[in-house]
């Protein structure tokens, strides 16, 4: 069983930058950054491999970053110039398998709490 425990939300401008936290407590082979906004289905953002490969959706692609920190157990995504659109509940999530890269929610098995990203206009 792995645990999942994401920090780092708030309230930005837009064109601001936020971080955010994934800090898991159990060994992942990849872990996967998805958005959810109201009325919206969850959508897939990032994710990053144990190996530190990276896969962005293009929506994001130049803009958010994802990083691994392999010591700490914890990886951060990392969002510049944000925009108004990209308010949303910003989800960790984690798999155990190794299939490269998963961008499908059902991929994942284990989430976190998720975490409020509001942009301001």
């Amino acid at each position: 069983q792995v645990q999942l425990v994401e920090s780092g939300g708030g309230l930005v401008q837009a064109g601001g930058s936020l971080r955010l936290s994934c800090a898991a407590s159990g060994r992942t082979f990849s872990r996967g950054w998805f958005r959810q906004a109201p009325g919206t289905e969850r959508e897939f953002i990032a994710t990053t491999a144990r190996s530190g490969s990276t896969f962005y959706a293009d929506s994001v692609k130049g803009r958010f970053t994802v990083s691994r920190d392999n010591t700490k157990n914890t990886v951060y995504l990392q969002m510049d110039s944000l925009k108004p659109e990209d308010t949303a509940v910003y989800y960790c999530a984690a798999a155990i398998i190794p299939t490269w890269p998963i961008t499908q929610r059902g991929g994942y098995p284990y989430w976190g709490q998720g975490t409020q990203v509001t942009v301001s206009s």
